[in-house]
């Protein structure tokens, strides 16, 4: 190995001179050549910029991998150069499930033909989910990370240098000040002749020095400190090219966060795209499900209504969103045999089977027969044989009639 001892000791030197600027800057026993606005500025935007696409970029990892110990895995698969392996997701593993509980409680019975359907639907829906997991990874995070590894990176290498180049400028400074104070002082120190006292008595030795040779040992000082000067002039010009050089540099860098940002910009309108499209699949599987449920036979309602009280609507049917409007009114049963047996000021509550209900949505009674409600409200409810299954009698104090059991969630 080639080591060069006299670059390491002038590296060593260099890596000196700026420690003791800094220390003096800090201190405030040196003086600090500072950047102009505009630098100054790019540089605390690209700082700005650096710092919320970090933040961004870890967020939309735990959005995309809540699991951490799966998020260290695939970084360190990254890190390896090496494929990152399918990982089945939460909704595929449910449906495999589902579908393998079917299997055994027998599918040709109701809950087993249910769940091989609604197994069979998670898939779907695991399915979708990975797809957008694999689109968001390449379209959003893969330029974030570019970003943060890459151009970031330069931009804080550049940055560096531009820091050394003004230490190195700021000691050059230094040192032309001192020079020149130093030339200053010889320039203006008093003649020896003058000085001497006037009872001095020159010796054998002292003799041989005459005003001739004072006057040249005074000069030969003033052209020393003279070069000392130039010398320094000469450093600073250099270290003034390097820094000004290295500011340009720079501020080309930082004036590129402005594409990074355009670029970004994409990636968030492709990752919005890819989320819009995941939650639309979403919800035609789920609209697909609730259709394909609908055919098989309500055997829980069926079982329910022969112990003495209906169950109300199913939760498939009564899930409503925040704003959303209330369910379309039930058609009214009209057969001739409960139109002729039932009558509302007959009925009597049952000893066993009453529940209570909370009111989801204002009711307008249509008859008589109907007991009109306010949202929130809490009523009593029961069955009757012979009743329609979308409707309940319910009572609140002493009134009483029919109500829809699509308007109501069932508390006990």
């Amino acid at each position: 190995m080639d080591f060069n001892v006299k670059k390491l000791a002038s590296d060593a030197g260099v890596f000196f001179t700026r420690a003791v600027q800094y220390t003096e800057e800090k201190l405030g026993q040196a003086e600090k050549t500072e950047l102009d606005a505009h630098l100054e500025n790019l540089i605390a935007r690209a700082d700005c910029t650096k710092n919320w696409t970090e933040k961004i970029f870890r967020q939309t990892e735990v959005l995309l991998q809540p699991n951490p110990s799966a998020r260290i895995e695939e970084f360190f698969y990254e890190k390896l150069d090496r494929k990152i392996p399918s990982r089945t997701t939460n909704a595929e593993l449910l449906g495999q499930y589902m579908q393998d509980a079917a299997k055994e409680f027998g599918p040709g019975t109701p809950y087993g033909s249910t769940l091989i359907t609604v197994g069979d639907f998670q898939k779907r829906l695991g399915g979708a989910e990975r797809e957008f997991l694999h689109t968001s990874a390449i379209n959003f995070l893969a330029p974030l990370r570019n970003f943060l590894e890459g151009d970031w990176k330069t931009i804080s290498k550049e940055r560096r240098l531009l820091e050394n180049r003004r230490l190195d400028l700021d000691v050059c400074k230094a040192r032309l000040k001192k020079a020149k104070s130093a030339e200053a002082k010889a320039a203006a120190a008093p003649d020896f002749q003058e000085t001497r006292p006037r009872n001095y008595v020159l010796s054998a030795s002292a003799s041989a020095w005459d005003s001739e040779d004072g006057d040249s040992y005074l000069s030969d000082r003033e052209k020393l400190w003279s070069e000392e000067v130039d010398k320094a002039e000469h450093e600073l010009r250099v270290a003034q090219t390097e820094f000004d050089r290295q500011a340009e540099v720079t501020r080309l860098l930082l004036e590129g966060i402005s594409s990074t940002h355009v670029n970004h910009l994409r990636c968030l309108h492709e990752f919005v795209e890819a989320q819009a499209a995941y939650y639309i699949q979403c919800h035609k599987h789920m609209q697909d499900l609730q259709k394909e449920l609908s055919r098989f036979p309500n055997a829980f309602a069926v079982n329910a209504s022969t112990s003495g009280v209906s169950t109300g609507p199913s939760p498939l049917s009564t899930a409503t969103l925040p704003g959303a409007s209330s369910p379309s009114r039930p058609p009214n049963p009209s057969n001739a045999l409960e139109s002729s047996t039932l009558k509302i000021e007959e009925v009597k509550p049952p000893a066993t089977g009453t529940r209570k209900a909370k009111v989801l949505y204002d009711y307008d009674a249509a008859d008589t027969s109907e007991l009109s409600l306010l949202s929130d409200e809490l009523i009593t409810v029961y069955t009757v044989p012979g009743m329609d299954p979308d409707w309940l009698i319910g009572e609140r104090g002493n009134q009483k009639g029919k109500v829809p059991v699509t308007y109501l969630e069932l508390l006990s």
